[in-house]
């Protein structure tokens, strides 16, 4: 047997003021064939998993390229078909094969591309033909179109989020599409449209339950796989949207009865799933008025993610943080790669007058002007993410003067994970009164069992957080919150 993997994969946020371009994969993450380490990516752990078990079955494994570039805005359309086409390339010379497994993302976006990996998972189908296997891992934080479910015999996505079992799933997905080559299995995709869009985080209810039962699901009555697609409510694209899809072993009636009893559950659960978010003012408010506690707390800056693809140099939270009085602070952290290489160039124990932040954008806020001293600096800095190492690039730890508010600012745009983020460069977390992340939810995993508390900070900024309001343009269908009336949608087709 032979199998091909490759990977491509990056999340799109349409509304980004960042672009990207193929320094954005080469700088991030960029695998020539076979040179893919033994550490999973969030995007790419099918390869990895590939390995192990081609390794211990005996089966050819041939590896195209894997890559993939921090989140942020359109793909240059030179870019997308280099990338894409440089993998094709690989699998018409690995030819024949008897299964295609890629790592995806699912929420990819370049000029001219709507459907970039709609488009990638096509040619794939066209080049090895109707017989074999074409499978692929997702993230929930993608779009679901028609054109890749057409294409694809297995699909799944990670479950969690934060997206604590993207290993797992890639397993999953490897130990389908392994089955389904020696013809043990005849997968069958079924999706059903949920028409809205939200946040869905499986930290805390009701998504904690409804995860947990679609997990038992699997493996039973002729259900290979159950993924719900959360959607990427910062992307302007005609299939944005929540869906769920369910992989039966050639029974798509039951997998259309399932997709769509899954989804209408979804449905009654609009407008409870989001995490309670209040203004920094307030949040601020609360510690300053809390009295003595084990650990920090930990206050997410929630829509200044580069993990959304936004810049991650909003200064607004800070600036509040600064102006309310409190100390013994750290923020991880604020992108800006002309103050890391000033700070680094300065030296460890400098104190120096510094403008960080504040750059990308009027959504960004204003820079802050502050004289620092350099605590610590790095040429090479990282946090974890799971069994992944995610790359700061040059970093530096600086610290107003008179104060204890020690801010890391970097090089390469990065989400929070985890507190090794701190300790790594020299940061005791545990003295902080209040640890300033920017992340959405990913972070909730690494640092819940740290934090005296978990706090979500709604600030403005660059990141279209409210759907109803929000400018799409290529959007074709209502979706709830856009419209006050909720749809009655009914399941879409099996292929």
């Amino acid at each position: 047997m032979r199998v091909f993997t490759a990977s491509l994969a990056t999340e799109t946020n349409t509304f980004s003021p960042v672009p990207t371009d193929m320094a954005s994969f080469k700088h991030t993450f960029y695998a020539a064939p076979g040179e893919h380490p033994e550490t999973p990516t969030l995007c790419s752990s099918p390869m990895v998993v590939l390995r192990q078990r081609a390794a211990a079955e005996g089966f050819t494994l041939i590896e195209g390229t894997a890559t993939w570039a921090e989140p942020g805005g359109l793909i240059r359309k030179d870019v997308f078909e280099t990338l894409r086409d440089e993998i094709l390339g690989q699998l018409r010379a690995a030819l024949p094969v008897d299964a295609v497994v890629l790592g995806l993302h699912g929420a990819m976006v370049a000029n001219g591309y709507d459907d970039c990996e709609g488009d990638l998972l096509e040619r794939v189908r066209q080049i090895v033909g109707p017989d074999v296997v074409v499978a692929a891992e997702l993230d929930p934080h993608s779009h679901l179109t028609p054109r890749r479910v057409a294409s694809s015999n297995i699909l799944a996505s990670f479950l969690e989020f934060p997206h604590t079992d993207f290993f797992e799933r890639g397993q999953h997905v490897v130990d389908l599409a392994l089955r389904a080559a020696r013809r043990e299995i005849r997968p069958v995709i079924s999706t059903f449209d949920c028409r809205m869009i939200d946040v869905y985080p499986t930290s805390r209810e009701p998504m904690r339950s409804f995860v947990d039962r679609m997990i038992g699901l699997e493996g039973k009555d002729d259900i290979l796989s159950v993924s719900f697609i959360h959607g990427f409510m910062a992307a302007d694209v005609p299939e944005l949207g929540s869906r769920v899809m369910v992989v039966t072993d050639n029974a798509p009636h039951k997998g259309a009865e399932l997709a769509e009893r899954l989804g209408r559950e979804i449905q009654s659960y609009r407008g409870r799933t989001t995490m309670p978010m209040r203004s920094i003012d307030a949040t601020l408010a609360q510690i300053a008025a809390a009295g003595p506690g084990k650990g920090p707390f930990v206050v997410a800056d929630v829509w200044d993610n580069p993990g959304g693809g936004v810049a991650g140099d909003n200064t607004v939270a800070l600036g509040a943080i600064i102006a309310s009085g409190l100390d013994r602070v750290g923020v991880a952290t604020i992108w800006d790669p002309q103050a890391a290489a000033f700070a680094l160039a300065a030296g460890e124990g400098a104190v120096m007058d510094l403008r960080f932040g504040g750059k990308a954008g009027n959504a960004s806020g204003l820079p802050i002007d502050a004289r620092v001293e350099v605590l610590r600096t790095t040429e090479a800095g990282w946090q974890s993410f799971g069994r992944s190492q995610v790359p700061l690039g040059v970093a530096a730890v600086v610290r107003i003067v008179g104060t204890e508010i020690d801010i890391i600012v970097n090089t390469n745009r990065t989400q929070t994970f985890e507190p090794d983020i701190f300790t790594n460069l020299g940061i005791d977390y545990a003295a902080k009164q209040l640890l300033l992340i920017k992340s959405t939810n990913h972070f909730y995993a690494g640092f819940k069992p740290i934090a005296r508390e978990v706090l979500y900070a709604r600030v403005p900024g660059p990141y279209p957080d409210d759907p109803r309001v929000t400018d799409y343009r290529k959007l074709t269908r209502p979706i709830w919150p856009r419209v006050d009336v909720f749809a009655s949608p009914g399941a879409e087709g099996a292929t």
